[in-house]
């Protein structure tokens, strides 16, 4: 197959039904190997003793860059565009957390 063709060609991407809708998270616990970076996304709702992870991608350091930064230009977007995003608190979650994934680093 030639590569040069396929550059030209636009992508055809599917939404499955299931995804659509979506998944609610407060929180995620985000770990990395020298290959790989896994983002745990969770769901934590006040006064209930367990949380569940929602969401788990795992990506290639490469693509964990691409994410960050294209997550850092739509934020400037949004906030040109709706004013500052106010971070109510800058420190640590202050849960004790009983996470029963790999121990995160990021």
């Amino acid at each position: 197959m030639d590569m040069k063709k396929n550059k030209n060609k636009p992508m055809e991407i599917e939404l499955k039904e299931q995804e659509a809708v979506g998944s609610y998270s407060n929180l995620v616990m985000i770990t990395h190997s020298p290959s790989e970076f896994v983002f745990d996304f969770i769901a934590s709702m006040p006064g209930l003793p367990k949380a569940k992870v929602v969401k788990r991608l795992i990506l290639t350091p490469d693509h964990a860059k691409r994410l960050a930064n294209a997550l850092f230009e739509n934020i400037r977007k949004y906030e040109a565009e709706h004013g500052t995003i106010e971070i109510k608190s800058r420190e640590k979650f202050d849960v004790p957390l009983n996470y029963r994934g790999p121990t995160p680093e990021a």
